[in-house]
C-alpha cells in the first residue's frame, strides 16, 4: 500500500492541493479551486471570508485524491500553507466574526503608526520585534478592528492566521507555529516569544486571545472526525504545523540551507533566504521572519508582480504567449519606458499610498510591446530593490530559484537573470508552497514514527531543478538594468509626497 501526503496551498486567488508519494516525492494528483476578493470595498481594503478558503480546500483535496486514485487508508499526513498576515477573528464558539483582512490590505496604515508611536518609534519597535509594524502585518489589523468595529472586537476570543484557521478546521486545535507567527508583528523573532510590549500597545487582553505557539516540526493535531468525513479520509491523519506560503515555498524549493535564495513571482513578489541566525534590518525594510524549519527566513515582499502584468495582458486581450512575444520584441530597458508598479500600494519600499506610474511615454515607446516589457521589467526592478538590501545584510545569492507564474516565462526569466545579475533556475515541481507543505508533513510524520531526520535531507532528496530552463545574466543587459534601477529608485523617492497628496484627492 502506498504512503501518501497531502500538501495544501491556500492563496489569495485560489487553493491548490497536491497528493505526493512519501517514498518517491512524486506528485500523483492535484486539484485547484479559484475565488476572488470581496468586491466593492473602500480603497485599500482587501478581504476574503475564511469559509471561502475552507470550502475551496475541501474541493481541491477531493479533486487531488481522485487524480491520484487514492483510498483513505493511504493518506498519512497533511500540511497546510497559507497566505501570510491575514487576520481571522473568531468568537468564543470558534465562529468567524467578520471577513479576514488580507496581507495586501493597506487600510491599517494609521493603526501601524499608532502602534509604532506607542512603542517609542521605529528603533524601539525593531528592538522589541525585529520587524517594523507594516500595514501588511497582522498587528495593525487587530487594532483596526478595535478602532473601527468595537462591537466585533468585543466578541473577539481568538486570533488566527489563514493557515491556522484551516488547521483549526482540520483538527479542532488552535495553534500557531513560529514561521507564520513571525509575520504578525506580535512576535519577538529573536526569542520566538510574543512581545508583551506590542500586545499591550494594542490591547491589555490580547495575550489571552492568541493561540499556543509550537515549533515547526510539531503536529498541529490529527484530523477531526467531522472534517475527515467531509473529505473522505480517516480521522487519524496527522496534520503538521504548516506555515505561511513563503515559509512553505522555501521548503518546496529546497531553500533549507544558507546560500540558496528563492524568488516567488506571483500576485505579490517575495525573495527570501535560509539563515541559521536572525537577520534584523535596522531600516526595517527586510522582514526578519522565522522559517518553518525552526530557523530564520529574512524576506522582502513587494505587493505588485503578476497583478501588474496580468492587468496589462488582460487589457490588451493577449494570451500569455502573445504577451511574452510582444515583450521579447523590445530590447532591455524598453527604450526608457519604465513602470513604477505600485498598483496596490507598496510594502518594500513601504509606500502604502503608492500608485502605478509610467515614465518615458513618447511616440517611440507608446506601443503595446513596450508596455508589456516595461511591466515585466518594472516589477522585477521593484523586487531587486529588496534583493540588494538583503545583500547589504549579508545574504548574497549564488543562485535564484524562481517560482510562481512569472517563472514560467522564458523572456521573464532572462529579465530576472539580467536584473538580479545572478543565475536563475526553476524547479520540476512548480507549486512550491503546496509541495513544501507536503514535505513538511512528511518530516513531521517521520519524526512521529520515531525517525531522526532533518528537513534538509528530505528536500535534498526530493526537490529537483529544471536545468533546461536556466537563465544566465547578459553583461550588456546587466549594465542597462543597473542604470534603470537607479532611475526607478530615484523616481520612487521623489514621488512619496505626491502619492500622499494624490490619495487625499481620490478619497475626498
Amino acid at each position: 500500500m502506498r504512503t501518501l501526503l497531502i500538501g495544501i496551498d491556500s492563496g489569495t486567488q485560489s487553493t491548490k492541493a497536491l497528493v505526493v508519494d512519501a517514498k518517491t516525492g512524486k506528485v500523483l494528483g492535484s486539484g485547484a479551486q479559484a475565488y476572488d476578493l470581496i468586491p466593492n470595498l473602500p480603497p485599500g481594503a482587501k478581504e476574503q471570508h475564511p469559509h471561502t478558503w475552507r470550502d475551496a480546500t475541501a474541493g481541491a483535496i477531493r479533486q487531488a485524491l481522485r487524480g491520484a486514485k487514492a483510498n483513505a487508508a493511504e493518506v498519512k499526513a497533511i500540511g497546510v500553507s497559507g497566505q501570510q498576515h491575514g487576520f481571522v477573528p473568531l468568537d468564543k464558539d470558534g465562529e468567524v466574526i467578520r471577513p479576514a483582512k488580507l496581507w495586501c490590505d493597506t487600510s491599517t496604515a494609521a493603526e501601524c503608526a499608532q502602534i509604532t508611536e506607542t512603542l517609542g518609534g521605529l528603533k524601539k519597535t525593531l528592538k522589541a520585534l525585529g520587524n517594523a509594524v507594516s500595514p501588511g502585518f497582522t498587528a495593525g489589523k487587530i487594532l483596526w478592528l478595535k478602532n473601527h468595529e468595537p462591537k466585533n472586537f468585543a466578541r473577539l476570543a481568538s486570533v488566527l492566521l489563514p493557515h491556522d484557521y484551516l488547521n483549526f478546521w482540520l483538527t479542532g486545535e488552535k495553534v500557531m507555529e513560529y514561521g507564520d507567527a513571525s509575520g504578525t508583528a506580535l512576535l519577538d523573532v529573536r526569542k520566538r516569544k510574543w512581545s508583551g510590549a506590542v500586545l499591550e500597545a494594542i490591547d491589555a487582553d490580547l495575550a489571552s486571545k492568541l493561540p499556543r505557539l509550537i515549533s515547526s516540526d510539531q503536529p498541529a493535531g490529527t484530523l477531526q472526525a467531522s472534517t475527515a468525513k467531509q473529505l473522505g479520509l480517516q480521522p487519524d491523519v496527522l496534520v503538521s504545523a504548516g506555515g505561511g506560503d513563503n515559509m512553505m515555498g522555501a521548503i518546496g524549493t529546497g531553500n533549507t540551507r544558507e546560500g540558496v535564495v528563492t524568488a516567488s513571482f506571483g500576485t505579490s513578489g517575495t525573495i527570501y533566504a535560509c539563515s541559521e541566525k536572525p537577520v534584523v534590518d535596522p531600516e526595517g525594510e527586510i522582514a526578519a521572519f522565522c522559517d518553518s524549519t525552526n530557523r530564520w527566513l529574512p524576506l522582502l515582499c513587494t505587493m505588485n508582480v503578476t497583478v501588474a502584468t496580468e492587468m496589462m495582458r488582460q487589457d490588451f486581450e493577449y494570451t500569455h504567449e502573445t504577451f511574452a512575444s510582444k515583450a521579447a520584441s523590445v530590447p532591455a530597458g524598453s527604450h526608457g519606458l519604465m513602470l513604477l508598479p505600485y498598483l496596490e500600494g507598496e510594502r518594500t519600499p513601504n509606500i502604502p499610498d503608492g500608485t502605478g506610474v509610467m515614465l518615458g511615454i513618447n511616440q517611440r515607446t507608446f506601443s503595446a510591446s513596450h508596455y508589456c516589457r516595461a511591466a515585466m521589467e518594472g516589477v522585477t526592478l521593484g523586487m531587486n530593490y529588496g534583493l540588494r538590501r538583503l545583500a547589504e545584510l549579508g545574504m548574497k545569492p549564488t543562485q535564484i530559484r524562481a517560482t510562481g507564474g512569472g517563472a514560467k516565462s522564458k523572456v521573464w526569466r532572462q529579465i530576472m537573470a539580467d536584473i538580479f545579475n545572478t543565475e536563475v533556475v526553476t524547479l520540476k515541481v512548480t507549486e512550491g508552497a503546496a509541495y513544501g507543505a507536503a514535505l513538511q508533513a512528511l518530516w513531521c510524520w517521520r519524526q512521529q514514527q520515531g525517525e531522526t531526520v532533518n528537513i534538509s535531507d528530505i528536500t535534498d532528496e526530493f526537490v529537483t531543478l529544471n536545468k533546461e530552463e536556466t537563465a544566465w545574466p547578459d553583461k550588456k543587459n546587466v549594465e542597462v538594468y543597473r542604470e534603470l534601477q537607479e532611475l526607478q529608485d530615484e523616481t520612487s523617492a521623489a514621488l512619496r509626497k505626491v502619492f500622499a497628496k494624490h490619495r487625499k484627492f481620490v478619497l475626498r
